[in-house]
C-alpha cells in the first residue's frame, strides 16, 4: 500500500511530500488511519542528523493517534473504528527481562517508530507524518478520551509518557515536592501530571514571562532559575526534580535543591553533554542523579487512562503538513505553546 507522507531525503534538505510503502497487515497487525501526529524535538534532532545514525528518507513522528482501519486475522484486542495511539516504539525482542517486565522501552532490541530496523521498505521504520501506519498489536494503545480531544491527546504518546514514567517510578504524589525544570513540550506535561498526582509542584524557568503560564498549568510555585535568591530559597526542599531541558546546562544548580535522598531525573536529551556535576553535591546528602526514557507499553496505557479520567491533554497548536519546516524553525526559537500537532488530513495536499 502506498500512502502520502512528509519526510526528508538528507540532513540539509527540508521535509517534503513523499510517497511511502506500508505493509499489508499480518496476523497480529493493526492498521491505523492516522488523524494527528505530534511534533517532538526528537523529530528535529533526527531529521537534522544531530543524533548519529539517521537513515534517509526519514519520516519522523512518534506521537500518533487515529482510528483502526484494518486488523490481522488473530488480533483480539482491537477492531476497525477503535480510537488508538502509537508512541515511540513499534517492536522489541519480546522475551528479555525488560520486555517481560513491560519495560520494552529499555529492551536492547527496541525498534523506534521511525529510524529503526525493519524488513519493510526501505529497510528502516517510517513514522507518523504519514496517512497510515501498520503496527503489531502489542505496541498499540487504546485512547479513551473524547474524540474531540484527539489532536491534543497525540503528544501524550511521547511528552506525556516521558514525564509520567519518572513521576510514577519515584512516587510523586501527596506529601512530595516535585520540581519540573523547563516549561515546554515535556515540561508542561510534567506540571500537569505531577499536580494531578497530588504533588506540590515547583516549576523552574529561565523566563519570568512564563510565570503566569506555569501557574495556569498547575504549578504551585514558579522559580526563575536566573534569580539566585529565588533558587536559594528552594535549597533542600525538593524530593524529586524532573529535568526536561534539551540543552546543556548547570545541573549543580538543581542538585542543591534536593532534600537528603532526593533524586534528579534527566529526560531532556541535549545534542551535546551537560557539564559534569560536582560529586560533593551528591554524596553529602545521598542525592541521586538518574535518567529515564519514555515508558513501557503497560505504563503508557496507564498514563493514557489516567489522563482520560482527569481530563488531561497537551496544549497544542495545529499545523498543516506543509507547515512543518516553519514549525521546526519556530521550535528552535521556543515559539510554541507547547506542542505542534500535524493534521494528517492535510498530507494529501
Amino acid at each position: 500500500m502506498t500512502v502520502k507522507a512528509f519526510g526528508a531525503h538528507a540532513a540539509d534538505k527540508p521535509l517534503e511530500s513523499l510517497d511511502i510503502a506500508r505493509r499489508a497487515p499480518g496476523p497480529h497487525d493493526v492498521q491505523i488511519a492516522i488523524a494527528y501526529c505530534g511534533v517532538c524535538h526528537s523529530d528535529l534532532h533526527t531529521v537534522k542528523a544531530e543524533w548519529a545514525g539517521t537513515l534517509y528518507p526519514c519520516v519522523p513522528g512518534h506521537e500518533i493517534v487515529g482510528r483502526v482501519s484494518a486488523v490481522g486475522a488473530h488480533v483480539k484486542g482491537y477492531r476497525e473504528g477503535d480510537l488508538v495511539g502509537v508512541g515511540c516504539m513499534v517492536d522489541s525482542c519480546r522475551h528479555c527481562a525488560d520486555c517481560e517486565d513491560g519495560l520494552e522501552n529499555y529492551c536492547d532490541g527496541m525498534v523506534g517508530t521511525y529510524n529503526g530496523p525493519t524488513a519493510d521498505a526501505p529497510g528502516h521504520t517510517l513514522g507518523g507524518y504519514s496517512e497510515r501506519i501498520v503496527v503489531h498489536e502489542r505496541y498499540v494503545l487504546r485512547v479513551r478520551h473524547p474524540e474531540a480531544q484527539l489532536a491534543a491527546v497525540a503528544p501524550l504518546l511521547c511528552a506525556g509518557i516521558t514525564t509520567w514514567s519518572p513521576l510514577r517510578h519515584w512516587n510523586a504524589g501527596p506529601g512530595k515536592t516535585v520540581g519540573i525544570v523547563g516549561i515546554g513540550g515535556l515540561g508542561h506535561m510534567g506540571i500537569k501530571l505531577a499536580r494531578a498526582l497530588g504533588a506540590h509542584v515547583v516549576a523552574f524557568t529561565t523566563s519570568a514571562s512564563k510565570r503566569a503560564d506555569a501557574e495556569a498549568l498547575g504549578a504551585h510555585d514558579v522559580v526563575v532559575s536566573r534569580d539566585a535568591a529565588a533558587m536559594a530559597a528552594q535549597a533542600k526542599r525538593l524530593d524529586l526534580i524532573v529535568d526536561t531541558v534539551a540543552a546543556p546546562h548547570d545541573l549543580d544548580a538543581y542538585l542543591n535543591l534536593l532534600k537528603r535522598d532526593g533524586t534528579m531525573v534527566l529526560v531532556g536529551a541535549p545534542a551535546t553533554p551537560h557539564p559534569s556535576p560536582q560529586v560533593f553535591n551528591l554524596i553529602t546528602k545521598r542525592r541521586a542523579l538518574a535518567g529515564s526514557m519514555i515508558g513501557g507499553i503497560p505504563e503508557t496505557q496507564e498514563m493514557l487512562d489516567f489522563c482520560a479520567q482527569h481530563g488531561i491533554v497537551a496544549d497544542i497548536e495545529m499545523i498543516r503538513a506543509d507547515e512543518i519546516n516553519t514549525a521546526y524553525e519556530r521550535m528552535l526559537e521556543g515559539d510554541v505553546k507547547y506542542r505542534f500537532v500535524i493534521d494528517n488530513a492535510t498530507l494529501a495536499g
